[in-house]
């Protein structure tokens, strides 16, 4: 499935969550991230996010889309491009 994970952290986390979800996801634009994950790969970084963040402080939010009905469009500058999109 394809996945856009959006966040809002607080200051002293935000490296530690930007830097894990670059490993797994592509960076879109400040703290927009995008990709294909298997559902076991997204059960994983749902539980690695839930060790870095403050339940009571910090927000992600997780976008889930069937493959074929995402759509995409862009107005304005595209920060990251992503040339593959399966």
């Amino acid at each position: 499935m394809y996945v856009v994970i959006v966040y809002d952290i607080g200051v002293e986390r935000i490296n530690k969550v930007h830097k894990y979800l670059r490993r797994v996801l592509f960076w879109v634009q400040n703290s927009v991230f995008e990709g294909e994950l298997s559902k076991s790969e997204l059960k994983k970084v749902k539980m690695d996010l839930d060790e870095l963040i403050e339940k009571d402080i910090d927000s992600i939010i997780i976008f889930q889309f069937p493959e074929k009905f995402l759509k995409k469009e862009i107005l304005g500058l595209e920060k990251n491009s992503i040339e593959l999109i399966i």
